[in-house]
């Protein structure tokens, strides 16, 4: 029996995902081109990983004369949030306070960073839901 598809992009979906995001729409070539220099891949293998994103609703394609354009249909920010709900759902038990704990015990921060986050906290309130 097949695997499900999972809803969050792979590392080769984040790479063409980003050039499209970066570019507003592009089209295989255009993409091919884009990671020419840091990620060599080939053009048959865009064209594959898009036809999953499209599955996947992350991308839609129009027709431009003989080429597809892809257009992003999921921000970088719904994409960030759906991988974030898949890993706290996965590695933190479903709770998001168990993975803030986790970041904050075990990677290194600077003053500047935890102030950024001590002032993200402060600026929630409790009417927000978040108490």
């Amino acid at each position: 029996m097949p695997k499900p598809r999972s809803d969050v992009l792979t590392e080769a979906e984040q790479r063409i995902m980003r050039v499209i995001w970066d570019k507003g729409e592009a089209s295989v070539r255009d993409v091919t081109d884009a990671l020419e220099d840091s990620y060599p891949v080939a053009y048959n293998t865009v064209l594959t990983l898009l036809r999953i994103l499209t599955d996947k609703d992350y991308v839609k394609p129009r027709q431009d004369g003989r080429a597809f354009i892809y257009t992003p249909t999921v921000s970088r920010a719904d994409a960030r949030s759906r991988a974030l709900r898949k890993m706290v759902s996965t590695f933190f038990e479903g709770s998001p306070t168990e993975l803030a704990q986790h970041l904050i015990r075990n990677e290194t921060l600077s003053a500047d960073e935890l102030q950024t986050l001590k002032d993200e906290l402060d600026m929630i309130s409790p009417e927000d839901g978040n108490d």
